[in-house]
């Protein structure tokens, strides 16, 4: 497949990165700020509840897929992909270009080999995004030492919480060495340029040494037995995930008592909590990576109030991790203000626009800097 759309044909591009790099408010940023150009979304979330969709700007409207419980790298083939990107790519949806944003746990050069083997011919393949959280950079790279692969086939690598990194410019300096001659931009709450997406082409060099180095291992593994070791060296083979939903609102403090004692193997918690009288008004978002730890408060919206959680570890229990947020449900709720100060105390005030909206949009995926 030629990397060179022609008139007819949409670039779709893979919007990867790591686990809380800042993928899904990357997204909802480029939505709200694309200059009338048509944007089509794919989301691919790791756990039952699909967080990350919900957090896609108009992810209730036709212009975004959902595909949740797993990573689209395993879950499809070429040609089921193709069935998901039919919604998108058909002339009368009128895209400019189309955007995967894969699981923090996804491989990128799977999903850049079922784009690059599409029959679909509305489509062509229009280049690897890699975002990675510069604050978590180091430790990253050191517990995932893949992460060197993924970004030398990237096409464009967005540097994203450079406000939070000690030396932002080490780790880019450090990025533009692995990243093999792509495009490096650095970017906070990612705030990136939405033309980046329509001038990240791959050249036709990038997809040569691609499909030579990647698309040949993962040929190699496709003639096993198809069982489900031919995934054990994927990022997600080492984590797994604990999804939570409450109709019975949750306790402030035992919800910071949780949040204080997690362990060190529970790498990232996204979702949405219900504090009921505690805070009538507000649902809020919960954005953990590692220690770090935000809280947005955004108005219900009409409808069914729910507390939904999805925790990702490596070497986590899940059934106590599940006991616990149990244990932190509020049998006798009531109005107490002073419970929400724990809470309060990761609340950010909105510094900007942008903020603002990816909070009310729920783009808390990457706030401050991110989470993907």
């Amino acid at each position: 497949m030629s990397s060179q759309a022609s008139p007819q044909q949409i670039p779709v591009l893979v919007l990867a990165g790591f686990l809380g790099s800042g993928k899904t408010t990357l997204l909802n940023h480029l939505l709200h700020r694309s200059g009338g150009s048509r944007i089509g979304a794919v989301v691919n979330d790791f756990g039952a509840i699909e967080i990350d969709a919900m957090a896609v700007a108009g992810a209730l409207g036709d212009s975004t897929v959902s595909l949740g419980n797993g990573c689209l790298c395993c879950a499809v083939d070429a040609s089921e992909l193709d069935l998901y990107l039919d919604r998108l790519a058909r002339p009368s949806s009128r895209m400019d270009v189309i955007v995967i944003e894969a699981s923090g746990l996804a491989e990128p050069q799977e999903l850049v080999k079922m784009l690059l083997a599409s029959e679909n011919p509305h489509i062509v393949y229009g280049g690897l995004v890699e975002v990675v959280d510069a604050a978590e950079f180091d430790a990253t790279r050191e517990k995932h030492p893949e992460i060197d692969r993924h970004l030398a086939i990237a096409d464009l690598v967005v540097v994203n919480k450079a406000d939070r990194a000690p030396d932002p410019d080490r780790v880019t300096g450090l990025v533009r060495t692995l990243a093999d001659g792509a495009a490096v931009v650095s970017a906070s709450y990612g705030r990136i340029d939405p033309e980046f997406l329509f001038d990240c082409r791959p050249t036709e060099e990038r997809i040569g040494q691609l499909s030579f180095d990647d698309l040949h291992r993962h040929e190699d593994r496709d003639r096993g037995d198809g069982g489900a070791d031919e995934h054990l060296g994927h990022l997600h083979s080492a984590y797994e995930s604990v999804s939570f939903t409450s109709e019975v609102p949750l306790g402030p403090r035992r919800l910071m008592d949780f949040l204080d004692s997690r362990p060190d193997g529970l790498y990232r918690i996204k979702g949405y909590v219900d504090f009921g009288a505690a805070d009538p008004g507000n649902r809020y978002a919960v954005h953990a990576v590692g220690r770090f730890l935000r809280f947005y408060p955004e108005p219900w919206a009409p409808g069914e109030r729910l507390t939904q959680l999805v925790l990702i570890g490596s070497g986590i229990d899940a059934v106590a991790l599940g006991k616990k947020l149990e244990a932190c449900k509020d049998d006798a709720p009531h109005a107490d203000e002073r419970s929400m100060w724990g809470v309060l105390r990761y609340v950010q005030e909105p510094e900007a626009e942008e903020e603002v909206e990816a909070a009310g949009q729920g783009g808390w995926g990457d706030l401050p800097g991110g989470a993907g």
